[in-house]
């Protein structure tokens, strides 16, 4: 069961985007950016709050990749797997990751809430292939041993 200020936070989001079933996606968008990830509760109370059904709000969540019901990390990871980033060898770098977090293809996100590694189709930075992001920046021809580098930094370690 969530706090209510998460409901507090959706009212002045429905708010700022109005009552209407066309509100949808922007709506789990703001949700999503605030909590990092889409609350399945949300996307109910949310449903209800612009008269659609929790059916169509789910299938409209579940359509796009960009929408995750599972909570994410503090830094969201996402490890580009794009023809020329695989062929620059972005596997070796996820796999560097997963093991440096105790991570695996199955169980993306650290206990402790730091990380969330994830792999991607494309991050639209082939010329600076392997890429990776972190949150919103954009980390360009990577290694495993920069990847450990950055993870180093995040934690606040020194190199």
């Amino acid at each position: 069961m969530l706090d209510q200020s998460y409901y507090t936070k959706t009212d002045e989001i429905i708010e700022r985007y109005g009552k209407k079933a066309s509100s949808l996606i922007p709506i789990m968008q703001d949700i999503q950016e605030v909590y990092r990830y889409l609350p399945g509760e949300l996307l109910e109370y949310v449903a209800g709050q612009i008269g659609i059904k929790e059916a169509k709000a789910y299938s409209v969540a579940t359509f796009y990749e960009n929408f995750s019901f599972e909570e994410k990390g503090k830094y969201i990871i996402k490890v580009c797997d794009g023809t020329a980033c695989h062929v620059r060898k972005s596997t070796p770098i996820l796999e560097t990751m997963f093991k440096e977090l105790g991570l695996s293809k199955k169980k993306h996100t650290t206990d402790d809430m730091m990380f969330t590694v994830e792999m991607v189709s494309c991050l639209g930075a082939c010329g600076l292939a392997p890429t990776m992001m972190v949150n919103e920046e954009v980390h360009p021809k990577m290694s495993p041993e920069k990847a450990i580098d950055l993870i180093q930094e995040l934690r606040g370690e020194n190199r």
